[in-house]
């Protein structure tokens, strides 16, 4: 029997598909080896599966909107920056890390600030805002924007990324109580060591779909994930207005004559932060050599 579904857990060579309402267990044909495609969770898939058994066979992988190399996952809708007033302390270069990775594969970042309750998340809020993300603030007595953010998980495959202590655990409960114990299980897999074995998972929620994705505060080169110099610029939604306005086509928007992004950032258009963490991750882009790049 013929189906189209979408891999919902990926581990130890074997795919959990969903397809028509019913789960099956899948193994990748042998074709996958020779074409040096490997099926991610989140893909949409052609399997032919035996309704007596709930086993199958994962034939064909179909086009991919988005996919990330670590963790591996396709397909995502939403990345949810997840950041605290304090406890720890937020870290621009971080979030604006994530942000352009998150633009550059075509994901919606959104950014959403917790424990309000113990600071002032307004400072840290206006700058997103301004930059055009969606934001969001959640504080221990005050769910806040629960309500709303539960509305951009429906129909959607979304993912939540934050360093530990940020209330990650909190905020998905708060969004869906019933994911408690899904959320115990990620803590277990975010404590894991950087080289163990890790597996990624959607699970069903408020209408759509959250990926359980240890290991994405670390998105960079290293773990697949790259944005060339030149295309950085492109990955800052607030420069777009002055791209191509530049004195010279050439103009890199870090210390150039005749910038317009420049200009903006002393008028107060762009903020101080965002430009200088576009500043950091281009220098960083300068160093890395075309061979290194996968």
């Amino acid at each position: 029997m013929e189906l189209e579904g979408r891999i919902l857990k990926s581990i130890s060579g074997f795919y959990e598909v969903e397809a028509d309402g019913i789960l099956y267990t899948c193994k990748a044909r042998g074709v996958f080896r020779k074409t040096g495609t490997t099926p991610l969770v989140g893909d949409y898939v052609h399997i032919t599966a035996d309704s007596a058994d709930g086993e199958g066979t994962v034939d064909e992988v179909l086009p991919r909107r988005n996919a990330l190399a670590r963790p591996p996952v396709a397909n995502l809708d939403n990345l949810f920056i997840i950041v605290s007033v304090c406890e720890p302390e937020p870290n621009a270069l971080v979030i604006d890390r994530l942000t352009a990775i998150a633009e550059y594969k075509k994901i919606e970042p959104i950014l959403v600030v917790t424990k309000s309750d113990l600071g002032s998340a307004e400072r840290l809020l206006e700058t997103y805002r301004k930059a055009g993300f969606r934001t969001f603030c959640v504080g221990e007595d005050d769910r806040g924007d629960v309500a709303e953010m539960r509305e951009l998980l429906r129909g959607r495959i979304s993912a939540f990324t934050g360093n530990t202590g940020v209330g990650k655990s909190t905020l998905l409960n708060a969004l869906d109580p019933t994911l408690s114990i899904a959320t115990a299980q990620i803590s277990q897999k975010l404590g894991r060591g950087r080289h163990t074995t890790r597996h990624v998972e959607l699970y069903r929620t408020c209408g759509g779909y959250v990926a359980d994705t240890p290991g994405f505060s670390a998105l960079d080169i290293e773990n697949g994930e790259f944005i060339h110099k030149d295309e950085l610029q492109y990955c800052f939604r607030e420069f777009a207005p002055y791209l191509g306005e530049c004195r010279f086509t050439s103009c890199a928007h870090v210390r150039d004559k005749g910038c317009r992004v420049l200009e903006a950032l002393q008028a107060g258009e762009i903020a101080q932060s965002r430009h200088a963490s576009y500043a950091a991750l281009y220098e960083e882009a300068k160093q890395i050599k075309d061979w290194q790049i996968k």
